[in-house]
């Protein structure tokens, strides 16, 4: 259940990075790295660190068909990089879009299996 609530809430952070992002935009700021960027990436990278290392022993024992472990590691480089360029206006727009899509992609394919997962969805 615990990798099933991390899944979650790493998608509402695909959002909240995404909302961030076009809020800088709007309002033509530059952060605070020390006070607001930092805490917020050091918060997320320890929540990718745990659900990558559930996911991994998730793959582990079940061996789904199309889940494998580049994606987990796909997901989690790209996370801790958009989590932070969410922050600055002068970020790719296109690019930083591309990439929160793919994740919250894998993200939302991966749920679909935990929760189909009888011994994870209880």
């Amino acid at each position: 259940m615990q990798l099933i609530e991390q899944t979650k809430l790493l998608l509402l952070e695909c959002d909240a990075s995404k909302d961030r992002f076009f809020k800088q935009r709007e309002l033509d700021a530059s952060p605070q790295f020390f006070e607001e960027v930092k805490p917020h990436a050091d918060e997320i990278q320890l929540l990718l660190k745990n659900w990558k290392h559930n996911a991994m022993n998730w793959i582990k024992e079940k061996n789904p068909r199309y889940i494998h472990k580049m994606q987990i590691d796909n997901v989690e480089d790209a996370m801790n990089q958009f989590v932070v360029q969410s922050f600055y206006k002068e970020t790719s727009k296109k690019r930083f879009l591309q990439s929160v899509q793919s994740v919250h992609y894998t993200l939302s394919f991966f749920l679909r299996y935990l929760m189909e997962d009888s011994d994870y969805a209880k």
